[in-house]
């Protein structure tokens, strides 16, 4: 990693299909936690090529989740429903490590911390 690199690469959220697949990420849901993975802040980055080739790096809240072998192709099949989206690649990574301090404000406010 280069040094004074972010631990999260930034998405490119200038892309016309961002919302989309983030709102396609937002249908997704921990099956312990009533909220979705999107606000969660589960979902790291999503990262679009000019030829429409979604690349989501996303954790879990925990890493003995017992949805670890399913929440990436739950996000993939999601992603892949976008109209525009040629091909989806989810990535999991634990590092850094997921922390409430990464929820918004409305997974704060659904769960009981606002």
């Amino acid at each position: 990693m280069t040094e004074g690199a972010p631990l999260i690469r930034p998405s490119t959220t200038e892309h016309p299909l961002y919302d989309s697949v983030a709102d396609a990420c937002r249908t997704v849901f921990d099956p312990e936690i009533p909220v979705n993975i999107y606000d969660l802040g589960l979902i790291y980055t999503i990262a679009i090529s000019d030829d429409d080739v979604v690349n989501i790096v996303m954790t879990l809240t925990a890493p003995g989740c017992p949805v670890a072998g399913d929440m990436p192709g739950w996000v993939q099949n999601a992603v892949e429903s976008v109209p525009g989206v040629r091909e989806v690649n989810v990535e999991m990574t634990f590092d850094p490590q997921w922390g409430m301090d990464m929820m918004s404000d409305e997974a704060r406010l659904e769960l009981g911390f606002m």
